[in-house]
């Protein structure tokens, strides 16, 4: 959503974070490119003010990170402008401790479903959130190395983020160590 050009301007870097930026700013040939993973935080944070509905103000900021708030609308525009191969599921760890785990799966404007993340920053800032809760695992996570250690609860996780995105989660992190990973073929 930083992105200078398919992020949520103004409020973006000045500098191209996508796929097709990378492969300019590089100069890679994209048919050598055969994956490309996106990497999310199981949470939704972001730096600084802007256009970032689930967290409109600095408190919200702070209680969506604390709540477990995802917005996967955010994650599936980002695999439409990127075609990831699989994702890179960062901070799973962090959501141990909840009860309830708050996704984002829509926004809706007069009680009608956006089709995707909206272009127009009014529109955007006139939507209401539409949320699906899951109940959370209260076990840790962190170091869990394969798939299996996770508690059923976070897998539904992973799984509901997989099938909402379209995409597999190749990468769980589990920790804040570098080798706090899950590997998934």
């Amino acid at each position: 959503m930083l992105d200078v050009d398919y992020g949520s301007y103004p409020f973006v870097t000045s500098s191209s974070t996508t796929l097709a930026g990378i492969i300019g700013g590089l100069t890679l040939n994209p048919k050598n490119i055969t994956e490309t993973v996106g990497v999310v935080k199981a949470y939704t944070t972001r730096v600084g003010a802007g256009a970032f509905k689930t967290e409109d103000t600095e408190e919200e900021r702070r209680l969506a990170a604390d709540a477990g708030v995802d917005d996967l609308v955010v994650v599936k525009y980002s695999n439409s402008i990127n075609y990831y191969t699989s994702l890179n599921l960062t901070k799973l760890d962090v959501l141990d401790t909840f009860e309830t785990i708050k996704i984002a799966i829509a926004y809706k404007i007069d009680g009608e479903e956006l089709d995707s993340y909206p272009a127009d920053l009014d529109i955007l800032n006139r939507a209401e959130v539409v949320y699906h809760e899951m109940p959370g695992w209260q076990k840790p996570t962190t170091n869990a190395r394969t798939y299996y250690d996770l508690p059923k609860a976070a897998r539904d996780y992973v799984e509901y983020i997989e099938k909402f995105v379209g995409v597999k989660i190749k990468y769980i992190g589990t920790g804040p160590d570098r080798e706090a990973m899950i590997q998934r073929s």
